[in-house]
């Protein structure tokens, strides 16, 4: 495993008193047994909130399918269990979805969030020997730069400052022959067509408690039409002219309604409610990874909208 270094100095943490100190000084709070590189509040808030909520609700151990390893083993390009012995990093740590996959694949698992949904990585993956989690951001990350086999980021990209600067921040941590996976939200014409879009607006500046039962309420009166009307194609066009939902009914008929139900309120609430959302397309994901030096470029329109693996 990797140790922890100042995201400043670069220089190297121990552990003290409850915290991660340097030799120059240097001192990083651990809180309920995780280093803590940045303030609790910040604009990944809603996203703590979220994964608090659903903490199990994504975890394929926890649903019974493998929605979350297909989707991960897409990306990768071959089976998790070639990631055994890799020291490999997860940036937007969540609830654990893939977390919890990177560790029974036998990787050496290092992860971070920028909110307290390290809370509830930690509580679902447990104490391995093979897992180091820490919040932080991706800008300033608590590892060495040029560290780890494997970076791993998905589900994250569009919702930080700038989709640019967190690739290269990405790309920094890749050692050279490593592998960078990430995905991004596709840039598209309808999406200024979607009711979600304006929901959002206002949405994402309450505070997340507040934008939180809006949400539920939204989706309590819109999900049993969008079930009712789920095989019945133009009911389902016109509702999701009004309708601001996530739903998932056609890629993952597996799921039962309730689960349904439950992923609508998870997906919908992070579609209305984070700060930052960007949208690229397929060739300006292929033109960043090219400007950074990247080889072996593969490109996918699918999951999130826009999948991409690069070697260094």
């Amino acid at each position: 495993m990797i140790d922890f270094v100042s995201p400043q100095s670069g220089k190297k943490l121990t552990a003290q008193n409850n915290a991660l100190t340097s030799e120059s000084g240097e001192s990083f709070p651990v809180v309920n047994g995780i280093p803590r590189f940045v303030p609790q509040d910040n604009y990944a808030s809603a996203f703590g909130l979220q994964w608090k909520n659903f903490a199990k609700t994504q975890l394929d151990s926890f649903n019974g399918t493998h929605i979350s390893q297909e989707r991960l083993e897409r990306c990768l390009g071959f089976p998790i269990e070639q990631l055994k012995g890799k020291n490999l990093l997860e940036v937007g740590s969540g609830a654990g979805r893939f977390t919890e996959l990177f560790v029974k694949g036998g990787a050496h698992v290092h992860t971070v969030d920028l909110s307290v949904a390290v809370e509830v990585n930690k509580e679902n993956i447990g104490s391995a020997d093979n897992y180091k989690i820490a919040q932080a951001s991706v800008y300033e990350l608590p590892f060495p730069k040029e560290s780890f086999d494997v970076v791993m980021c998905l589900g994250v990209i569009q919702h930080t400052p700038s989709s640019e600067k967190t690739i290269e921040a990405l790309w920094q941590m890749v050692k050279p022959g490593g592998l960078l996976v990430i995905d991004h939200y596709i840039w598209r014409i309808n999406y200024y067509f979607n009711p979600a879009t304006y929901y959002r607006l206002v949405l994402k500046e309450l505070k997340p408690q507040t934008s939180k039962k809006i949400v539920d309420a939204l989706v309590s009166f819109f999900f049993p039409l969008h079930w009712a009307f789920r095989n019945i194609a133009p009911f389902e066009w016109l509702l999701k002219r009004v309708s601001p939902l996530i739903t998932f009914m056609k890629p993952h008929p597996e799921l039962s309604r309730q689960e349904h139900f439950e992923w609508a309120r998870l997906d919908t609430y992070d579609s209305l409610t984070d700060y930052y959302k960007h949208l690229r397309t397929p060739e300006q994901i292929k033109a960043e990874l090219e400007k950074l030096g990247a080889k072996n470029i593969w490109i996918n329109k699918g999951g999130n909208g826009v999948e991409a693996r690069a070697t260094k």
